[in-house]
């Protein structure tokens, strides 16, 4: 299997953190087999995307809000779909 080229960095950020961060970070990186860089910017990506995943997709006004929360407090029609996905049996039971 070939190993992907290296991708070049080309920006730089700066960080300041105390005696006891660093030494953490360090950690953290070697357990995983990375460099301190690796685990920074693969961390702080994670985060990043998480936090923009989180944002809001949608706002609706108070009548719109009001009829999307009435249909998902309304009871689910059941469909043969439905039935046969209750009536299978688990894998690790078949």
């Amino acid at each position: 299997m070939a190993v992907p080229e290296r991708v070049q960095q080309s920006q730089t950020i700066n960080l300041r953190a105390s005696a006891e961060q660093k030494a953490l970070i360090d950690r953290a990186a070697k357990r995983l087999g990375k460099s301190r860089t690796e685990f920074v910017l693969d961390t702080m990506r994670e985060a990043s995307e998480n936090v923009l995943l989180d944002q809001r997709l949608f706002v609706l006004d108070e009548a719109s809000y009001a009829a999307f929360e009435a249909m998902l407090d309304a009871p689910a029609e059941p469909s043969e779909e439905l039935r046969r996905t209750l009536n299978t049996p688990p894998p690790w039971d078949r």
